[in-house]
This record gives structure tokens, sequence and C-alpha cells, in this order.
């Protein structure tokens, strides 16, 4: 019988649980993430877990930045999770192993395999362009973490910087000036579409409508997106690029002027073998990546026991 494992995705403004039966994801429960507080919103998903069913693990996708080993919050924006060590209470409270990672990495994660399970690509990067910009980045099938945890910040990756300024001591202040961030976020997409004319929130259905203006928007925008998928490429030669999160609904508006840009800007012979598409799962790819964090780790950390035993 195969085993049962619980994704929970938790958003700045909703929450979603899923069990994972085998390859199979089951129909998820969304509810408004209660962010009053950091002891009330860990109250809110140990209860959500516990409602979805018996579980072998858990695995928590969250907006925030991620020490993996301990399951820490480092710092977190849009949720009142920073400094708590997440994985450690839910573990306490839940009786079973719990993994917790940034949720654009666990998208990443869903985005690396097909709904058999089955890895489709070896080496993937993703962009999640909604009011910010986040990413994730698998290597060999498996999540790339850098040294700290913390790694595929992407939309931090600086593809405008303005260096005819005086030189500045480091700023706390994110996203920095000439960030992908700062360039290519839903954000940045309002502000362009009002200097067209766009009401903000409503450019790409003014695009998909026609305005002439809001499909300007959506190719600069495209365009800035494609500068920082030519420096992942340059990077890390990947199998696949995929593009997430609210603004992708923009489809082959957002992608066409993407390519073409990370096309001029990679380097010859690099990304030969390099796909550019669109995430597939869309606003389940937190969730089924979180349960796919759960069953790879518990794997892995099986395997550890084990070998450990057999010293």
């Amino acid at each position: 019988m195969s085993e049962k494992l619980i994704g929970v995705d938790v958003g700045g403004t909703k929450m979603a649980v899923a069990v994972l039966d085998g390859v199979s994801l089951h129909e998820p429960h969304v509810e408004p993430t209660d962010t009053d507080s950091g002891a009330e919103l860990v109250e809110q998903i140990v209860q959500a877990i516990r409602a979805a069913g018996e579980a072998s693990a858990v695995g928590v996708a969250v907006p925030s930045v991620v020490d993996f080993e301990t399951g820490r919050i480092r710092s977190s924006v849009n949720i009142p999770l920073q400094d708590i060590a997440l994985r450690e209470v839910l573990r306490e409270r839940l009786g079973i192993p719990v993994y917790v990672d940034n949720d654009a990495t666990c998208a990443a994660l869903a985005e690396a395999y097909n709904e058999d399970g089955e890895l489709v690509a070896r080496h993937l990067v993703m962009f999640t362009i909604g009011t910010g910009v986040g990413g994730g980045i698998i290597i060999g099938g498996r999540i790339y973490r850098g040294a700290s945890g913390a790694a595929a910040e992407i939309g931090h990756t600086i593809v405008g910087a303005d260096l005819s300024r005086a030189p500045f001591a480091h700023s706390e202040h994110f996203p920095q000036p000439g960030s992908l961030e700062s360039l290519a976020s839903g954000s940045a997409l309002n502000v362009i579409g009002e200097q067209y004319g766009v009401e903000p929130g409503h450019v790409i259905d003014a695009a998909r409508a026609g305005h002439r203006g809001a499909c300007a928007a959506i190719e600069l925008l495209g365009r800035r997106i494609g500068v920082g998928i030519a420096n992942a490429i340059n990077t890390f030669d990947p199998d696949l690029v995929v593009i997430g999160g609210g603004v992708s609904a923009a489809g082959e508006l957002l992608l066409a002027p993407a390519r073409e840009e990370a096309d001029r800007f990679r380097l010859t012979g690099v990304g030969t073998r390099t796909e550019i598409k669109q995430a597939r799962y869309g606003p389940l790819a937190g969730v089924r990546g979180a349960a796919l964090l759960a069953e790879h780790e518990l794997r892995a950390e099986r395997e550890r026991e084990h070998q450990a035993a057999l010293r």
C-alpha cells in the first residue's frame, strides 16, 4: 500500500492542504490564512494537517527564507512566522516527520515531476512572478538549497544596476533597485500598465482583450524576465525554465518576448537544450511540491538511518 503524505502551502492570504496518495493528489482544502500572530498561524496549520487525516510525513511550503536543516524561519514578510522553529514545533505537535521549505522551491520540485511521479526535468529553474519574484532550483532531480539552505532567491538577482551612481553602503531595503523583483514583478507590471492607462490588477485581462498599452506593458515585463532567464541559463544550463505565479497567466504574451531576450543574452553554446515554458500546475504547484518534499525527504531520512544502522 502506498504511503500518504500531506502537503501544506501557506500563503499570505490563503492556505491549501492536500493529501498525496501514491501519485494521486487529492483535492486541496483551502482556507484563509490566519495572520494575526505566529502562534495562531501555527495552530491553524496543526489543525488543518490533523483534519487531512493520518499520514507518514508532512511537507510545508512557506513564503519565507528557511533554514532547511532546522526548519527555522529566518525571514518572513507576509506571514508571522519569523524566528519560529516551525519544523520542530510541528513535529512535536503532530508526532510525525515534518519538512519545511520555501514555497517557490516546493513549486519547482513539483514542476520537475509529472503527475505519474516521473522525473521529467533533471535540471530545472523556476521563476514565480506574482506580487514579487521568487524562484526554485532543481539539480539532478533534487532541490538545490546552497550552503545555508536559502538558495534560489532569484528575484533578488540584479538585472539592471545603475553603476553610474556613487557607491553606497549595504542596504537592508529590498527589493533593491535594478533587481528582477523591482523590475519584473506583478507590482512592476501594474506600474508599467498605469503608464499606458490600464488600471492596476487588470493589465493581463486588458491585453487579452487587445489593449495595445497593456500588451506593451506585458511585453516589456517579459523582456525583463528574459534577462533574468538568460542569467539562469548561463549559470545552470538547465533542461527547463518554468514561469509560474499569477503573472504567468499572460501565457505567450509574456513568454514570447521572454524567450527572445533570453536567447539574445545567453552565451553561445549554452542552453542549447533549454526549454522555456509556462508552469503546468498553476496554484496547485506549491501544495503538490510540499507533498513531494515530504516524500523525498522522508525517503532520504530513512536511508540515512539505514546506513547508520549498518555501521
